[in-house]
């Protein structure tokens, strides 16, 4: 950890570089699989790693549909075959709730439309859920609501073995689930609704009920949620610096102090932005 001298401000920051550039100015996820997962051969299967559990895949099947529900288990050990390390099922939200409770899971397939209960739910109390998830649902009208969720895909139902193939592509291994490549916020503007790829995010700032996204390239985005209902969806990579600002960390370059105990975030792009004081120390720790 080197300390530097802020000679412009007559405080202190401290800070780690270089850091790996994150993407391109401008560059936006695309919105569908990667090219070689887009016509998977048939009989539809994604190759299979070593079974040494780097790279395999922990699996669970949310569904109140018994007959879908074993379809689905045999479609995912058929497409994953070796990359499946476990496979769980439930039926139910308090039964999800126990099973991602109970054992970390990479990917969750879920079917909203449980019994007594709304299955997105499930992804809003899942605070900083470490899991991808990809819905499976015949209600088509849920697709947006769910990718406010910054689900991975959405497959509709009946569900073609090909298409789960396709979903299932896009699902990263274990290592790079910490930071999704193919995750969206579904943003609203007038007479249209965007998909902001989470990648291309760099911090997102509050305002009430309502917050603003600033990407990689400048642009800002009116978002209809609030800071902490974002801080329940985005991974763990964005760390909620000030009640106002949710920064992804990688983004931080040093912590800057000023007189009078005030605390500030240099991101890499030169941008400073408020540090609260109950905050400073845990962000203090995870730079050092």
């Amino acid at each position: 950890m080197q300390l530097l001298r802020d000679s412009e401000s007559g405080g202190r920051s401290i800070g780690y570089a270089p850091f790996p550039h994150l993407h391109r100015p401008g560059h936006r996820a695309p919105l569908h699989p990667r090219s070689e997962c887009r016509q998977p051969a048939a009989p539809a299967a994604i190759p299979a790693r070593p079974p040494d559990g780097d790279g395999r895949l922990r699996v669970l099947l949310v569904d109140s549909d018994p007959r879908a529900t074993l379809l689905l288990e045999q479609y995912c050990r058929a497409i994953l075959g070796q990359r499946l390390a476990h496979l769980a099922t439930a039926d139910s939200f308090p039964a999800a709730a126990a099973r991602l409770e109970a054992m970390p899971f990479d990917v969750v397939l879920l079917d909203p439309d449980l019994k007594q209960s709304d299955g997105l739910d499930l992804l809003s109390r899942q605070t900083g859920r470490p899991f991808q998830t990809i819905i499976v649902s015949a209600t088509t009208d849920l697709s947006l609501r769910a990718f406010e969720y910054g689900v991975l895909d959405f497959v509709p139902k009946p569900v073609s073995r090909d298409r789960l193939a396709l979903a299932l592509c896009r699902v990263a291994r274990p290592r790079e689930a910490a930071e999704p490549s193919d995750q969206f916020l579904a943003v609203r503007r007038r007479g249209r609704i965007d998909l902001v790829a989470i990648n291309d995010l760099v911090y997102v700032e509050g305002a009430d009920k309502y917050s603003e996204l600033v990407l990689a390239n400048g642009q800002r985005s009116f978002y209809d949620r609030c800071l902490g209902r974002l801080e329940a969806t985005l991974p763990p990579s964005f760390v909620r610096i000030h009640k106002s600002y949710l920064v992804r960390f990688t983004m931080i370059s040093r912590l800057i102090v000023l007189r009078g105990s005030r605390y500030f975030a240099e991101l890499r792009n030169g941008l400073r932005l408020p540090v609260g004081r109950s905050r400073y120390e845990q962000i203090k720790s995870r730079l050092i």
